[in-house]
């Protein structure tokens, strides 16, 4: 049997099959209306790299419950088309006729025969050592939802917003009787802003439930003049392609699994890839994280990555300073790892780091400010 990690860890790269469930609740009448709209998304998915199917279900209990489940080649495919323009686009017609949706989404770890290829049942599950496309083991989890948003401000206005920012009130931690925000993270590098939440239990509902925030409300509305795109939250379609296109998901995530220690330090880096290396250099730095990880001399705690086309950011953790062993913090300690990642980043102007002070130079520029880091008490 495979020895599970103590490890905490997630990924998008371990390259195995990805299930999306798609849970959908329907106005009233408006069937027909969906399944037009599903036909021309069928179609113009079926022709997505990496798709290999999918499937559309309707409740037998409730006929305005649907269910869409996608299969494809690995995470990043998906997420590469989900983060789309071309997707944001698709789906618009969608909210016409949906009066909500959840979307879940699972790595393959075991499939039957029939699973695979259609061909009828088989007799056993087949492990994922029998294919290459399954993930290898189970991961162990810590119960948390990592996810962070993403926009930028018009020039000039950065600290007008990081004021505001570091001054609104923090909206109520408890979403519900299983749902907690656990922590709220604010970073600016230049006129770029990453907030990062860390949610117990469902992340869409303490989405929705920090939106609603008398407070929070007040905020996004008070840097709504500062926004580079125009937005109105008065509007659910405005609000909902804004944060549609803010989204900035978690690819990556690796803790040494011993729990959060006191003292830790949080820190961000902000990488800007070249046009269509978003994903190579995150899994490079997802990569590293997971080697080093291991390493008992190792001060980082914990890592996340998240990338959402060129934009790649990671969260570290890490006892004592950022800058003890820069090339560690930076994500290219050992080997040729500096090389590459300045021939993935759009900014790598003055070449290839490779002293230990060009190193800190260049981590000097990445790190973004932290403008605030709130978390909740621990629960009684």
């Amino acid at each position: 049997m495979t020895a599970v990690s103590e490890r905490i860890s997630q990924s998008a790269f371990d390259d195995s099959r990805l299930r999306v469930v798609l849970l959908l609740d329907l106005y009233d009448g408006a069937q027909n209306q969906f399944l037009e709209v599903y036909d021309r998304l069928h179609r113009q998915v079926s022709s997505v790299p990496g798709h290999i199917r999918d499937e559309l279900c309707q409740s037998i209990e409730n006929p305005s419950q649907w269910l869409i489940t996608s299969e494809w080649e690995s995470a990043p495919r998906f997420l590469a088309w989900v983060s789309s323009e071309e997707h944001l686009a698709s789906v618009q017609p969608l909210h016409g006729c949906v009066r909500d949706t959840r979307s879940l989404r699972f790595s393959v770890l075991r499939a039957s025969g029939a699973d695979r290829d259609g061909m009828g049942p088989a007799p056993s599950f087949a492990s994922a050592a029998s294919f290459t496309d399954l993930q290898v083991a189970p991961r162990r989890g810590d119960g948390v939802v990592r996810h962070a948003l993403t926009f930028t401000v018009k020039p000039g206005s950065e600290p007008a917003v990081a004021k505001l920012l570091s001054g609104y009130a923090s909206p109520q931690a408890r979403v519900d009787e299983r749902t907690w925000l656990r922590r709220t993270s604010l970073f600016m590098h230049g006129n770029r802003v990453v907030r990062a939440l860390e949610v117990e239990g469902d992340l869409l509902a303490a989405l929705r439930h920090v939106a609603q925030q008398p407070e929070v409300r007040a905020l996004e509305e008070a840097i709504n003049p500062y926004l580079e795109q125009d937005r109105d939250l008065t509007d659910p379609a405005s609000a909902r392609t804004f944060f549609t296109r803010a989204a900035l998901p978690a690819v990556h995530h690796v803790a040494a699994g011993g729990g959060e220690e006191p003292g830790l330090g949080r820190h961000a880096l902000f990488y800007p890839a070249k046009p269509g290396c978003g994903t190579a250099l995150a899994r490079l730095l997802a990569r590293q994280d997971e080697t080093a990880v291991d390493d008992v001399t190792n001060p980082i705690e914990a890592s996340t990555v998240f990338q959402r086309d060129d934009i790649v950011v990671r969260l570290l953790d890490l006892r004592g300073p950022l800058d003890a062993r820069p090339a560690l913090s930076l994500g290219v300690e050992g080997g040729h790892k500096a090389a590459v990642l300045a021939r993935l980043l759009d900014s790598a102007k003055d070449g290839v780091p490779t002293t230990h002070q060009e190193i800190s130079q260049f981590l000097a520029r990445s790190e973004m400010r932290l403008i605030t880091d709130r978390r909740t008490p621990d629960r009684a």
